[in-house]
Order: C-alpha cells, then sequence, then structure tokens
C-alpha cells in the first residue's frame, strides 16, 4: 500500500468517524442557479462595472444589501449593513527627470521608461531633495529569520535602495526564508511599509521581472495616474518609487559599490546596509479628491458562541468605465469578481437553508480589492469583529473553474490548520488538494484574505484550477490562459449564459461552504503553522 493511500485511507476513516458538532441533516447543496443569476446581475452593463466612487458603486452594494436582507441575514455592522470606506484619490505627475548625484557628478532618469515615482501623502506636493541613497539589501526586518536589512543606519533624511522579492528566491537553499515560496517579506507593499517604520524618506525598488513576476510594463501604467489610498496614521513615505535593472546599475556603477555583485551581497545573512555615496532628487505634483466608499457586512448569528465570527469574503468593485476596446467601454468583471460576489450571496443562501450554527457566520463584500486590498485593508484596521475572536477567513476571488476540478489548489498552503480543513473537505468531494504551483510570485498576498492574515486571521484562499473530472489538464490549460490574455481586465470579461460554465464554481462554493459549516459548529480555532510570518499576530 502506497503512503498516499495510507494517508487517503486514514482521513476518510477519520470523516466518517467524526460527526461530532456536525449537523445530522445531510447539507443542503449550493444552488447553481442563484450563482448564475447574480453573476449575470452584477457583471451586466447596468452597473457600469462596479468601479469606486461612481454610480456603479452606489448601485452595487445597495443590490447586495438587498438581496442579503431578502435572505434573512442581519446587518452586519450593529444596525447597518455598510462600513464606511474613506478614502483618498491622489492623481499625482512625477517631475520627468529623477536626478542621481555623487562627487563625480550627476545622472538624469526618464520617467516612466526609468522610473516611477508616486505618494501615500495627501499633499499637493511632495518630494526628495538630495536624499541619500543607502542600499538595503531586500528591504527586510525578519526577527524570526535572524535577519535586519536597516540595523545601524538613522534613516531619517535617506532613501533605501532595495530589491523586489526575498532572499529564498532562486537560491538553491530551502531554508533561507520559504526558498522559492514568497514570503510577505519579498512584496513591494512591505517594502514601502518597513522603510516608512525605519523613518525613511523614500525607497527605491529596484525591478527585475523573474522575481517580481511581470515585466517593466506593469510597473510603468500600474503606478502612473490616478490612485486611492486609505488615510491612516501609520508612517509614510514621501516616494515609493521603482527603477528599472538598466536605471539600477547605472546608480551601481556610480556609487562606491562599483564592480560588486549586488544581488549576491543582498543575499548575505550577515548583510549591514550600504551608504552609496550618492543621493537623489525627485518631485510630485498631486490632486486631491476625497471620497467614501463601502464594504457590505451581512450576519448570520450564532445560537451559542455569537461572538465567534466566521468570515466569508469577496470584492464587490471592478474597473468601471475606461478604454474602449472593440467598441466596448464598460469592464464588467464577471469572473473577477462578480463570481465571488455572487459566491457570497450563494453560500449565504445555503447558511439559511441548512439551520442554525453555534458561532456566527459574516459575509464581508469588500470595496476597492483592484485599488490594493484597500476595503479589507480598512477593515483590517477598523474591524467589526474581534478578531482574536474571529475564527478563520474564507475568501473568493474570480472563480474561473471551468468545470468540476479533481485539485483543490491552495494559495498560501503550508502557512496554517486552514489546509486540513480544506483537505478533508476535498476528500469527502473525491478531490486531491496541491499547493499554488506557482508559489514564488506571491498569490497569497494579492487577494483580501492577506488582510485578514496580517492581523492573525488564518485565512483559506482556493480553487480547482488544474485537473478536472471531465476535462483534460491541458483543456483546463487553454481555457484559463485564454481567460487571462483575452479577458482578464478587460471589456470581455463578461456572462454569458450560453457559454458560461459554473458547475466547477459551484463545486469549489460547495466545499468552502463545507469549511465553513464544520467550523461554525465547533470550538476550536485553527492555528498558523511555525514558520508562517502571520503567526506572531494571533498569539
Amino acid at each position: 500500500m502506497t503512503k498516499n493511500l495510507l494517508k487517503f485511507l486514514v482521513l476518510a476513516l477519520c470523516i466518517s468517524c467524526n460527526t461530532e458538532n456536525k449537523n445530522a441533516e445531510k447539507p443542503v447543496e449550493i444552488d447553481q442557479a442563484t450563482l448564475a443569476k447574480h453573476i449575470e446581475r452584477l457583471a451586466s452593463d447596468a452597473f457600469l462595472g462596479r468601479k469606486p466612487f461612481t454610480e456603479g458603486e452606489v448601485k452595487t452594494v445597495n443590490y447586495l444589501k438587498d438581496e442579503f436582507e431578502k435572505l434573512g441575514l442581519s446587518p452586519g455592522n450593529g444596525d447597518s449593513y455598510f462600513q464606511e470606506v474613506p478614502m483618498v484619490e491622489i492623481d499625482g505627475s512625477p517631475s520627468e527627470k529623477m536626478v542621481i548625484s555623487g562627487k563625480d557628478g550627476s545622472f538624469d532618469l526618464k520617467v516612466l521608461s526609468d522610473f516611477v515615482a508616486t505618494t501615500s501623502q495627501v499633499k499637493t506636493e511632495i518630494g526628495l531633495d538630495r536624499s541619500e541613497l543607502v542600499f538595503a539589501g531586500y528591504g527586510i526586518v525578519a526577527p524570526e529569520y535572524g535577519w535586519n536589512d536597516y540595523e545601524g543606519i538613522d534613516w531619517k533624511g535617506k532613501t533605501a535602495v532595495v530589491l523586489v522579492n526575498d532572499p529564498g528566491f532562486q537560491s538553491g537553499d530551502s531554508t533561507l526564508f520559504k526558498g522559492n515560496a514568497m514570503t510577505y517579506y519579498g512584496r513591494w507593499t512591505y517594502k514601502y511599509e518597513e522603510a516608512a517604520r525605519q523613518g525613511a524618506d523614500g525607497v527605491i525598488i529596484v525591478h527585475d521581472t523573474e522575481p517580481a513576476s511581470y515585466g517593466w510594463n506593469v510597473v510603468e501604467s500600474g503606478w502612473s495616474g490616478a490612485k486611492l489610498i486609505i488615510e491612516s496614521d501609520l508612517p509614510l513615505l514621501k516616494v515609493e518609487s521603482w527603477v528599472n535593472q538598466e536605471s539600477a546599475q547605472k546608480i551601481f556603477d556610480a556609487s562606491i559599490m562599483k564592480g560588486e555583485d549586488y544581488k549576491v551581497l543582498a543575499r548575505s545573512k550577515g548583510f549591514e546596509p550600504i551608504p552609496l555615496g550618492l543621493d537623489v532628487s525627485v518631485s510630485i505634483q498631486n490632486k486631491i479628491k476625497k471620497d467614501v466608499s463601502k464594504n457590505v457586512i451581512a450576519l448570520i448569528p450564532g445560537t451559542e458562541k455569537k461572538d465567534e465570527v466566521i468570515i466569508y469574503s469577496a470584492h464587490w468593485d471592478h474597473l468601471g468605465v475606461g478604454k474602449p476596446i472593440d467598441g466596448d467601454s464598460i469592464y464588467n468583471g464577471a469572473i473577477d469578481n462578480a463570481s465571488g460576489t455572487a459566491g457570497l450571496l450563494a453560500i449565504a443562501e445555503a447558511f439559511k437553508k441548512n439551520g442554525p450554527t453555534k458561532r456566527s457566520v459574516a459575509f464581508i463584500a469588500v470595496t476597492a480589492e483592484e485599488q490594493g486590498l484597500l476595503g479589507s485593508a480598512y477593515y483590517a484596521e477598523n474591524p467589526v469583529f474581534d478578531p482574536k475572536k474571529t475564527v478563520a477567513n474564507i475568501n473568493m476571488d474570480a472563480l474561473g473553474s471551468p468545470g468540476k476540478m479533481k485539485d483543490l489548489t491552495i494559495t498560501g498552503y503550508g502557512q496554517s490548520e486552514m489546509d486540513q480543513y480544506a483537505e478533508e473537505a476535498a476528500l469527502e468531494q473525491g478531490r486531491y488538494i496541491i499547493p499554488d504551483p506557482h508559489a514564488e510570485k506571491g498569490y497569497f498576498f494579492r487577494s483580501d484574505h492577506f488582510n485578514f492574515a496580517k492581523i492573525g486571521i488564518p485565512a483559506l484562499y482556493a480553487s480547482g484550477s488544474y485537473e478536472g473530472f471531465d476535462q483534460s489538464m491541458e483543456s483546463i490549460k487553454a481555457t484559463l490562459d485564454d481567460y487571462n490574455t483575452h479577458k482578464y481586465h478587460q471589456p470581455s470579461d463578461e456572462y454569458d449564459p450560453e457559454t458560461t460554465e459554473l458547475s466547477g464554481v459551484s463545486f469549489d462554493l460547495q466545499l468552502f461552504f463545507e469549511v465553513g459549516r464544520k467550523l461554525a459548529n465547533e470550538t476550536y480555532f485553527p492555528k498558523w503553522y511555525e514558520g508562517s510570518e502571520f503567526k506572531a499576530a494571533r498569539e
């Protein structure tokens, strides 16, 4: 008998024997017709692409509130179904040149082609004026790994030059951070946050396509034009910047590090920050607009432990009305993320049909995910439910399985005991679980579950992705590749009742329902595994 078969039989035996805390009746099934109805409605042209601060938002949040109310769910935020999310739109125009100066002269970098520069400070004018450049390796402070790239420097008035990703990437050492799997320390958002905590004036991230998992064109488009932010009391940099590799090499060649391999130096465990003997100047002119968006929160109160909550989440927003493509300017976002938002309503319906649970179950449709996970970030800073008593988060984003899948691919596998809950539910469906095969791309940090994880709440983010019961892996890959190439973030991400396949989506939703139902009827709190960067927040 193989080890895998033995493991399957043991787990199957456990599943059949462990009836404690489960309702005696067979649970209800997710209604695929409910799912289809809500996707079709939310992805219709009438909702104008569901962009925050538009008429599309007004229609979307009111629709969700009305549908939760029809299902008999209670308001989740006191007596309201809404949590207001104040945001600021900053439309920044950087100077045409970033000037790098040293004792041997100066040179210019050109905006967009060589560098991008933004700010999260709400000021009409801001910048760096001859700010000292210091190479800070990967820009990481990680006590659990014995790592501090900022140690020994007073960072006031200085700008850190840092590398994207973390030291484990392509190191060949699985014990260095998490080897090839990106940790949060590798994400650009962390780089900015940590530098601000250290008191730096700015950060320049060195772009590199492979460790970033996207090309310079993504940086060029994503870090230019207007952006939304949430005002907070957290420290903020004056300038958040990227440079391409060619420009970074020019900087290093003009510095005291000329001839050194900066990537090798940054990966050394004993790395110490290196003043480059250079300074940087750049300015940004901003147009400021303030407004309020909304998270939608609905609740099914528990019968015994009402203060202990399982949270289902999905983002309701998409890109609104934008650049026309083939005559269509409405970015409907059927898969991304009318599917997940409709999934919230379908699972809520299943819970109401299934009957009361001991713990409470909350459904949160968050705003502004497409602007940088802002709605969930605001919730994390202003939680409606006590994070210490929030049992777990199950997040749904871009559910696009083209049929029932044998696999359940878990993004962030190995982070918490939510893996075990998912595996148990998958086995009941005749499925197996696999880790995300592209963990180096950091997808765990790119959807709303991440902000729940940051405040210590174990999260599950998964979907069937690779092997179907009735389709070949090649066919599934072709379907998903076609979506990513021709529909993702384009007006063509629309719902067609004649061609849209929802059996795989409802299959995944059934699994999410089963996981939540089990959690809602027991007393155990899933734990983070040793080595998870989120374990400390829970404790």
